[in-house]
């Protein structure tokens, strides 16, 4: 337990034990990456540099999404004691608040488009679990997705499908949970409702990535956390990157049309 409250404190102020930070959340584009630091969003070049301050509010600043073409970035921001959706453009300045309900929306990213935004909120269901919705990036009124629940997710290139998890993650810090709440993703049509479900047996399956025909994912269904595909035509899941490192978290960011980045950061156990 004390070793667990440790590792909770060192991620609360963003400084691991040896010195080095933990750059959270990392969005990237074709040329520079924005990743969330001690409660706002930064923004550095992909060859490397100097980061500089994306945004500087009182609240936190997290979740951030690079737009298809790479000129704005949607985030959860937490303004006014309230958490919403806002957009900012990638070079910097004001962010613009696209949502405005009670309820914390959490933004998941945007329609291939370019002309939504994608997020979760709870402020329409009748117990404590959140749905998808989506808000015109320059403003306007969200629309619901046709799902009961929904939370990290991806659209498909065409915009006809969604790949989401239908229920959230029980724990982040403990692995090898093989509970009731063990997360799977589906693959929702959003003209009927229908749903796909990825092959799994009970792991722990999330941060789902559409890309082309594939949907990238992580799952710690063979032991430790890593990357793995589900091709959509053949149905088949394969291990895309094999992971023996018993210290080693990893996580997936966009890096442009079909591409898809893996970001490692290992941690002593």
């Amino acid at each position: 337990m004390r070793l667990l409250l440790a590792l909770v404190a060192l991620a609360a102020a963003g400084i691991a034990d040896d010195g080095r930070l933990l750059l959270q959340k990392p969005t990237l584009s074709k040329t520079h990456i924005v990743f969330a630091y001690a409660g706002d969003l930064w923004t550095v070049a992909r060859e490397g540099g100097d980061a500089v301050r994306l945004t500087s509010g009182n609240g936190n600043e997290t979740d951030p999404a690079f737009s298809p073409d790479g000129t704005r970035i949607a985030f959860t921001g937490e303004y006014d004691g309230n958490v919403d959706v806002f957009v900012v453009p990638a070079s910097g300045g004001v962010p613009k608040r696209l949502t405005w309900h009670p309820a914390p929306d959490r933004v998941l990213g945007w329609t291939p488009d370019g002309k939504r935004v994608i997020f979760s909120s709870p402020r329409t269901a009748y117990s404590r679990f959140a749905e998808m919705f989506t808000v015109p990036a320059d403003g306007g009124v969200e629309e619901r997705l046709p799902f009961p629940s929904g939370y990290e997710a991806s659209m498909s290139p065409d915009g006809q499908a969604i790949a989401y998890e239908p229920i959230g993650r029980a724990f982040t810090m403990w692995k090898k949970y093989r509970g009731g709440q063990t997360t799977r993703i589906w693959l929702g049509r959003v003209s009927d409702s229908s749903v796909s479900k990825i092959p799994r047996t009970n792991s722990n399956d999330f941060n789902p990535m559409w890309a082309g025909d594939y949907v990238y994912f992580l799952s710690d269904r063979n032991g430790p956390t890593t990357l793995f595909a589900y091709d959509t035509k053949t149905k088949a899941v394969r291990e895309a990157i094999p992971n023996q490192g018993a210290g080693r978290e990893v996580r997936l960011a966009w890096a442009g049309r079909h591409r898809v980045r893996t970001v490692w950061r290992d941690f002593p156990l």
